[in-house]
């Protein structure tokens, strides 16, 4: 295999949002792009490296919701923020206005770094904070309802009723749908993911190396970033 020709100077990488509901998928894919030498960004470890123990929005977060989110290690117990904010909309618009602003500027420095012919943006919830304008193409991953409550109970040890209540939270079905520039269906075998993974890389070297527009939504986000250029 050839490896894939080097951007010229001062190009910009195609940004794919790759998104899809909980137990989706998403990490498989994301692995299958990385191993073809794609650089791979995933929102939830950047969420993650914002909050590692010593950082000042930590010791925020703490602040904001309580000392009892911080384990023995004063690392942040994300199991238990998770089920504080899950059923109260209220705290978990306050964590996203913590968090989302630290998480943009760390993404756009790791982007900056990756460089690529286009790179894959792992955004979970992508849909339901309608940040679909902020990429060139969204990829959904999609599998079977009844795929995705087996995978969660299985995963988080959490029970039907459970698994439910975390599908029913998120977008709908044809909200991402609608939302989706291109689809993989994750209803078979890991061996199946290959050859659609494989399609999608090529058509998106060949989308980087197309004449492009200039991008608003890059421009935005060097105005809003300025020390980050």
């Amino acid at each position: 295999m050839h490896p894939d020709p080097a951007p010229p100077a001062g190009f910009k990488p195609l940004r794919i949002g790759l998104t899809g509901g909980i137990a989706s998928g998403k990490t498989t894919v994301a692995l299958q792009f990385s191993a073809l030498g794609v650089p791979v960004i995933d929102a939830d470890q950047v969420a993650r490296e914002v909050v590692a123990p010593g950082t000042g929005l930590l010791a925020q977060l703490f602040a904001s919701f309580g000392a009892e989110l911080r384990r023995p290690d004063g690392s942040l117990d994300r199991a238990a923020l998770r089920q504080l904010v899950f059923a109260d909309a209220g705290k978990r618009r306050q964590l996203e206005a913590l968090l989302h602003p630290a998480i943009r500027r760390r993404t756009e420095l790791l982007a900056a770094a990756a460089g690529g012919p286009y790179q894959i943006h792992v955004i979970p919830l992508l849909v339901e904070t309608q940040a679909g304008s902020q990429y060139d193409r969204v990829l959904l991953v999609e599998c079977p309802e009844a795929a995705q409550l087996a995978r969660l109970q299985a995963r988080d040890g959490c029970d039907a009723a459970q698994a439910r209540a975390m599908l029913v939270s998120q977008a709908s079905r044809e909200a991402r749908l609608a939302a989706a520039d291109d689809v993989i269906l994750n209803d078979a075998a890991l061996s199946a993911l290959g050859p659609k993974v494989a399609a999608l890389h090529q058509n998106y070297l060949a989308l980087a190396a197309a004449p492009r527009a200039p991008d608003p939504a890059a421009e935005h986000r060097a105005a809003e970033h300025p020390a980050d250029r």
